[in-house]
Formats: structure tokens, C-alpha cells, sequence
């Protein structure tokens, strides 16, 4: 295992500074960038130019470890324009191949149908504040103001809407029409089942992220998160036997899954670290539980970090763990010191567990 920062469309300075903080690999957000945009529909993106772009982020001495696919509208429209959406899958299976013609062999991506729901923001520590999701407070009207859609994490919590909507092809829960868990299973299905033999095919690894949060039983608007549960995971991965069907497995997520994360992450981290689908790991932690959290920095939130980080060791985990969904304050804009306090926490991590820092070796493309 090694630490890992996941950067949204990143400008020189800052590879620099992931290179000053220790880090060897990063996980890249480029969505809505020139990179692979183009005007309406799914992207489709351009070899040479990912190539040339995962050449220009080793030229900082890192590692380009995952990029992230934008699966836009496609579980949806598989709902409503079964076409359509073939069309979109298709052009998804072609960006597959051609990340592998760029040197790119992991690729992430969301099977969110709405935003990452979530509720008014919660005084933290220092006067830091707490992103949170507390069912009881949920007002449908308020998603814009609270919610955030398809990025790594917020720049702040009032981006909801707006471009990145558009950009990542999620929708506010008022926008959506009701989906069961048969048409949830049905959508999910659908996209599996169209990129995992590109992807086996490429060689390349697809790591979905989990429903974030878990909706209460019945959904929410009518809406049901069926990877929102850890028997939803374990069907996620039934659906392919293939190496490349496999998992970001965001642990801040999976936590908030539980009424007490504390008592059950441990044993289900090693239960999913020991299939070896784990791609990616978020190493990110909360306060509270199911239908009622906050997301904490790494050291004050209910799970044990020390004891999560030596469950994926047992489980044969030997990937990226990537900081995630830091708190958000005034005195750190950009929240480039939280994500570094929770990088330099993770190593510590690491160290203690024995795990020690080795050059990781580049990819073994042009």
C-alpha cells in the first residue's frame, strides 16, 4: 500500500506540491476539461492526447495510478432510451481501449444516478466544517445548496448544479423520476455488461465507487441506492467474475452504511480486500452512522484508521489509499493543508503498520 492524492484537472504547481508532500502516484479528475469534452452526449476521447497528458504528469515524477471515466447520463437513459444509451455505451467501451492505448490501465467511475446527497454543513473542530448527511434534515429543495455532483470531493458545498451537473450528467433528486431497485439492478447491469469485456479485453481495471450516502430503506425521492449497502456490493461484484470488474472502495462510504461503522468495518475491510477487486482505496473517515454522519478528518471520526489500514494488509491490499472529503474552512481554501495533514496522517499509518515507502516502478509504456 502506498499513499495516493486524487487531483481535479491539476496545474503544474500543484503536481509540484504533491511531489514536495511525498506522494508518488495520483488519481486525475479531468472531467469537463479540453482533455476529453467534446459538445453533447458521452466523450470521446483522443489517444495521443492522454498519452501525451499521462507523459506530462510522470514529467513531475509521479505516476499516473487512475483516471476517471465519466459515465455521464447512461443509467438513466438505459432506463428511458435504451438506444441512446447503447450508443453512450459504446463510445465507453472505446475510451476503455484507447486509456490502455494511452498507458492508462485503471480507470474509476460513479454509479451515482442523482448528486451525493447531503445536508447542511456541521461545525468541526477549530471552526472547521463538516459536510453531513442527516436524513431527518433532508429537504429535496435544498439539494442544490448541500449536495455536490461526480467529483473527488467538493471545492465547496455550494457547487451543486450548475456546470458540474451538466459536465458529470447527474441530476438533482427532484430532476429524476422514481427508480426501483429492479431498474437500479437493471441500469447497473446494463453498464457492466457492456465495459467489462472492453475493459478484460484492454487489460484495464474499472473501479466503481459505491452509492454515496445509503438511502434509508424505500430510497430517497423515490430513488433507491442499491450499491448503498454492503450485501449491494457483494452483488455488484457477482455480476462479473472478470479481474477487471472490481471496486473504489471508498471507506468513508462503506462506513456510512452501519449504525455503529466502528463495530463492522474492520472485518468487511478484509472481506473485500482478500477478493482482490479492490483497485483504489478513499481512506477518509466519519462521526456517526447510517442516515446521520459527518465527514471528519482521519483521526477523529468513529473507525479506527490503524486498525482499518492493518485489515486491508491482512486482506492482501496493496494499492493506493487516497485521502478524501476533508472538511471545508475558510483558512484553507483550496484544502490543499487538510489533504496534506491527511496525507502525512496516512503515512504514519503506513510506517507504524511496517509498510515502508519504495520508488513505485512506472508503467511499462511509451
Amino acid at each position: 500500500m502506498y499513499i495516493s492524492e486524487q487531483l481535479l484537472d491539476p496545474d503544474e504547481r500543484r503536481l509540484r506540491l504533491s511531489t514536495q508532500l511525498g506522494v508518488e502516484a495520483v488519481v486525475i479528475d479531468n472531467r469537463g476539461t479540453d482533455l476529453v469534452s467534446v459538445a453533447g452526449g458521452v466523450a470521446s476521447w483522443d489517444a495521443a492526447k492522454l498519452r501525451d497528458y499521462r507523459r506530462w504528469v510522470e514529467g513531475f515524477g509521479l505516476r499516473l495510478d487512475v483516471f476517471a471515466l465519466d459515465v455521464g447520463s447512461i443509467l438513466l437513459d438505459s432506463l428511458v432510451d435504451l438506444d441512446g444509451a447503447r450508443r453512450q455505451r459504446a463510445v465507453l467501451a472505446d475510451n476503455i481501449r484507447k486509456a490502455a492505448d494511452a498507458g492508462i490501465d485503471c480507470l474509476k467511475y460513479n454509479v451515482q444516478m442523482v448528486g451525493i446527497t447531503r445536508t447542511a454543513l456541521k461545525p468541526g473542530r477549530g471552526g472547521a466544517r463538516n459536510s453531513s448527511f442527516v436524513h431527518a434534515e433532508y429537504r429535496p429543495e435544498d439539494d442544490q445548496k448541500h449536495s455536490y455532483w461526480g467529483v473527488g470531493y467538493p471545492s465547496h458545498q455550494e457547487e451543486g448544479g450548475g456546470a458540474s451537473a451538466a459536465l458529470c450528467g447527474q441530476k438533482m433528486a427532484r430532476e429524476v423520476p422514481a427508480v426501483t431497485p429492479q431498474a437500479g439492478w437493471n441500469a447497473i447491469e446494463f453498464l457492466v455488461e457492456g465495459l467489462v469485456p472492453a475493459a478484460e479485453a484492454a487489460g484495464v481495471r474499472l473501479a466503481c465507487h459505491p452509492h454515496d450516502p445509503a438511502y434509508p430503506m424505500g430510497g430517497l425521492n423515490g430513488i433507491e441506492h442499491v450499491v448503498g449497502s454492503v450485501d449491494g456490493l457483494r452483488r455488484f461484484l457477482a455480476l462479473s467474475p472478470s479481474p477487471s470488474h472490481g471496486l473504489n472502495f471508498c471507506q468513508g462510504t462503506v462506513a456510512e452504511m452501519f449504525q455503529e461503522p466502528a463495530r463492522h468495518m474492520v472485518p468487511v475491510i478484509e472481506e473485500f480486500a482478500a477478493t482482490g477487486r479492490i483497485f483504489m482505496v478513499h481512506f477518509r473517515n466519519i462521526r456517526g452512522g447510517y442516515l446521520d454522519f459527518q465527514e471528519v478528518f482521519p483521526d477523529e471520526g468513529d473507525v479506527d484508521m490503524f486498525a482499518a489500514l492493518q485489515a486491508y494488509q491482512r486482506g492482501g491490499y496493496a494499492g493506493p489509499l487516497c485521502p478524501d472529503h476533508v472538511p471545508v474552512s475558510e483558512l484553507d481554501p483550496g484544502r490543499e493543508r487538510f489533504m496534506a495533514f491527511a496525507l502525512g496522517y496516512t503515512r504514519g499509518l503506513l510506517q507504524a503498520a511496517g509498510v515502508r515507502s519504495a520508488p513505485l516502478a512506472p508503467r511499462a509504456v511509451g
